[in-house]
C-alpha cells in the first residue's frame, strides 16, 4: 500500500463510475460519472489530514483504494476495489494490512446490505454488525438497508 498520487486518480474514478461498482457501494456521489464532483471529493478528502486514504497495490499497479475519515465523531474505513479485479482476495488481504497503520479503535464501517462481499471482508478482519439502518443510496435510487460494522 501507499499513498494515493494525482497519477492514480484517473483508474480511481474509472472504477467509481463503473455502474456495477456504484451499486455495489450504493453510497457515492448523486452521479458517480460527474468528473468535477469526483475531483472536488478527492481534493476535500485529501486535504483533510485527519484523512489516511492509500492505493492497494499490487506489482506497481493500482487495484484499490483503502482509507480512514472521520463522521460524527466516529472513526471509519472504507475500501473500494478495481470491479475487474473482485473476487480475488485483494480487500481481504489489504484490510488486515491498513488495520496495522490505522490504529484507532473502536473503529467502523459501513456496507449496503447487498454488498456481501464487503460484508464477509469486514467480519473475516474482525469487524462486528453491530447494527442496520435504511439510507438512501444515490447510486441505486432508493433507500436500502446499511449494516454498520465496529472492530474494538
Amino acid at each position: 500500500m501507499r499513498l494515493l498520487e494525482d497519477a492514480d486518480l484517473d483508474a480511481v474514478f474509472r472504477w467509481e463510475r463503473d455502474p456495477a461498482a456504484a451499486a455495489m457501494a450504493a453510497f457515492t456521489r448523486d452521479d458517480p460519472a460527474d468528473r468535477a464532483a469526483f475531483d472536488a471529493h478527492y481534493r476535500r478528502v485529501r486535504a483533510d489530514p485527519a484523512n489516511l486514504l492509500l492505493v492497494i497495490d499490487d506489482d506497481g499497479q493500482a487495484v484499490g483504494t483503502i482509507g480512514s475519515f472521520t463522521i460524527d465523531d466516529e472513526r471509519e474505513v472504507g475500501f473500494w476495489i478495481d470491479p475487474a479485479r473482485w473476487g480475488r482476495g485483494i480487500a481481504s488481504a489489504a484490510l488486515p494490512l491498513f488495520l496495522d497503520v490505522e490504529r484507532e479503535r473502536p473503529l467502523h464501517a459501513r456496507a449496503a446490505a447487498h454488498n456481501l462481499g464487503s460484508a464477509a471482508v469486514l467480519q473475516r478482519a474482525g469487524f462486528e454488525r453491530v447494527g442496520s439502518e435504511r439510507s438512501w443510496a444515490a447510486a441505486v435510487g432508493e433507500e436500502i438497508v446499511e449494516h454498520r460494522y465496529r472492530l474494538d
